[in-house]
């Protein structure tokens, strides 16, 4: 792959937009890998098979927006 191609992808735009206070302790671990600290909390990953299966999880408590990535 050459480095051109990792920049031509999507990009998504993952907001914390429910508490995990009573969901179990791997919910919340996800939470945490993902990023996110605080409900509100926005952060932007590339769309890659593993932050999928991290959204798969969580996403009861989370807001999931692609976002085209510009080749600059």
């Amino acid at each position: 792959m050459s480095a051109g191609k990792a920049e031509v992808g999507k990009t998504l735009r993952i907001t914390y937009v429910k508490s995990a206070i009573g969901y179990s302790q791997k919910q919340k671990a996800t939470i945490r890998a993902l990023g996110l600290h605080r409900l509100g909390d926005t952060v932007e990953h590339l769309d890659t098979p593993p932050i999928r299966g991290m959204i798969d999880k969580v996403s009861h408590l989370v807001v999931v927006e692609e976002i085209e990535n510009e080749v600059a």
